[in-house]
């Protein structure tokens, strides 16, 4: 099912744009990582993986209400991209996050 992408609030926008313009390798490498999972995303907005309703962290139910789902995309070098797929008559993919596997656990308190 295709899907827009769209980023949840501006912060996270503009930390994407910012890995884009910036001249350091790893950066770069992210970014080109996050755009193939755009580019997926895109394509089938239910590729990811699907997050129990249980196990979404509380501070994404405090920032986007009222979120209702959350689907985790593995990027390789440990990063999992956070996102939740909505409807206003278009399917709509909404960027919530990126994270590499540390913070990853940290905000699932794993």
């Amino acid at each position: 099912m295709k899907a827009a992408i769209f980023f949840a609030d501006t912060k996270v926008k503009e930390t994407f744009e910012t890995l884009s313009a910036s001249t350091r390798q790893d950066d770069r490498e992210l970014a080109a990582l996050l755009n193939r999972a755009f580019e997926a995303i895109s394509a089938n907005a239910f590729c990811g993986v699907q997050v129990p309703k249980r196990q979404i962290p509380e501070i994404y139910r405090q920032r986007y209400p009222p979120i209702k789902n959350l689907w985790k995309y593995n990027l390789s070098r440990s990063w999992r991209l956070m996102y939740t797929v909505t409807s206003d008559g278009d399917t709509i993919a909404v960027i919530i996050e990126w994270l590499d596997h540390t913070g990853y656990d940290r905000r699932f308190g794993y």
